[in-house]
């Protein structure tokens, strides 16, 4: 492999990084940051709900800004935006300033995500499987270190705003070698636009709308964890400390999972076999939860469906589609729709708490959401993908 694939590969792994940091580091220290604010829960779940929305809204504008300016343009500046979303954090000293860092976060990991796999298809067309499985990899190893190591830094650093803030120097490494590795590798006729046929989105299909809701159903559930799991956790009598571990198995879980599941689906390759599994492990951690029993454990099952429900909830759009620009248009519409779905999670188990002042009927709540998943998931394999709506 030549030198500068390299060097893009290497660029590649450390912009996946920054994706996740700014929304992981907030669930272990979202007790901390609530008493020092003074922000009720419905506020604090906007911290996890703003970015997850962004990811939704601004994903379609990130495709149409690439076609303008080019793939690798657009992601150097969207992991700037990520840099400097962070690192204002160091300077957070009110709820609204926080929320403001967050929607800046929010924005290049919007622009980020879906550019990425784009830049990966440009650039290693032969390479594409394994490219992606460094791409998830990095994904969660960053959601993985942020949420583990941000306790230890808000304690060796004795400030949450400097233990969030200081991620941002990540995202600044992830520009500046971006910009080294593969910036000048890029020839000008790179950014101009493609004038292909331009794909619809299946706004009709039946199909393709059974997938999104089953992706931003998967996504609900997913950030809603994400942001409420640490608290969750403590409301149990346990430690700071025990429920930053907790969401740490529940994030390295994914890691061997979706590694593993290319070769179960190469053996088995039925998608609705491996979703009712997927849900099922999801559905038990859940239960476990309900009844506060072993909340690593509940929470290592939660993380082996999740990781699963994420990967299979990429291809299915894929299995549905003829070629890329399909692929493309099926997979834009379930992840902006779909995410727009999941950025309500967190916010509507923040109105749970603040209504009940518990978290029991909140995880009963995602239960229902789990098994309903399971269902649209089931039709969603089963339905032809022609279907029109009406």
């Amino acid at each position: 492999m030549k030198k500068k694939y390299i060097l893009m590969i290497i660029a590649l792994f450390i912009a996946s990084l920054n994706l996740r940091p700014s929304i992981n580091s907030i669930a272990p220290l979202l007790e901390t940051i609530r008493t020092n604010l003074g922000m009720n829960a419905s506020v604090a779940s906007l911290l996890t709900s703003i970015p997850v929305l962004c990811m939704g809204l601004f994903a379609p504008v990130a495709i149409k800004f690439s076609g303008k300016w080019g793939i690798e343009r657009v992601l150097g500046w969207s992991l700037l935006v990520i840099g400097v979303g962070t690192i204002l954090r160091f300077f957070t000293q009110s709820t609204s300033f926080l929320l403001i860092t967050a929607f800046i976060a929010g924005i290049g990991i919007a622009f980020a995500g879906p550019l990425l796999p784009g830049f990966i298809k440009r650039h290693f067309p032969k390479h594409v499987p394994s490219m992606i499985a460094i791409y998830t990899v990095a994904l969660t190893l960053g959601a993985a270190l942020s949420s583990s190591l941000i306790v230890p830094m808000q304690n060796s650093m004795n400030s949450w705003q400097s233990a969030l803030g200081i991620w941002g120097v990540l995202a600044f490494v992830a520009v500046l070698l971006w910009w080294l590795f593969v910036m000048r590798h890029i020839r000008p006729q790179d950014h101009i636009a493609s004038n292909g046929t331009k794909t619809r989105m299946p706004w009709t299909n039946k199909k393709a709308w059974l997938l999104t809701l089953t992706f931003g159903l998967m996504a609900m559930l997913f950030y809603s964890i994400t942001a409420w799991l640490p608290e969750i956790i403590q409301g149990m009598g346990y430690s700071k400390s025990y429920a930053a571990s907790a969401l740490t198995v529940f994030v390295v879980v994914q890691i061997p999972v979706s590694l593993v599941l290319p070769i179960l689906l190469r053996q088995f390759p039925s998608r609705r076999l491996w979703l009712t599994v997927a849900t099922l492990l999801q559905l038990v951690g859940l239960g476990m939860l309900a009844f506060s029993i072993g909340p690593l454990v509940a929470t290592f099952f939660i993380g082996v469906g999740a990781g699963g429900l994420f990967s299979l909830n990429l291809l299915l759009p894929l299995d549905a589609t003829d070629n890329p620009q399909e692929a493309a248009a099926w997979s834009a519409m379930t992840q902006s729709v779909g995410y727009v779905i999941g950025a309500t999670g967190p916010l509507i188990l923040g109105w749970i708490h603040d209504a009940t002042d518990s978290f029991s009927t909140a995880i009963a709540g995602l239960i229902v959401i789990n098994v309903a998943m399971m269902v649209v998931q089931s039709v969603a394999t089963t339905i032809k993908r022609k279907q029109q709506l009406g």
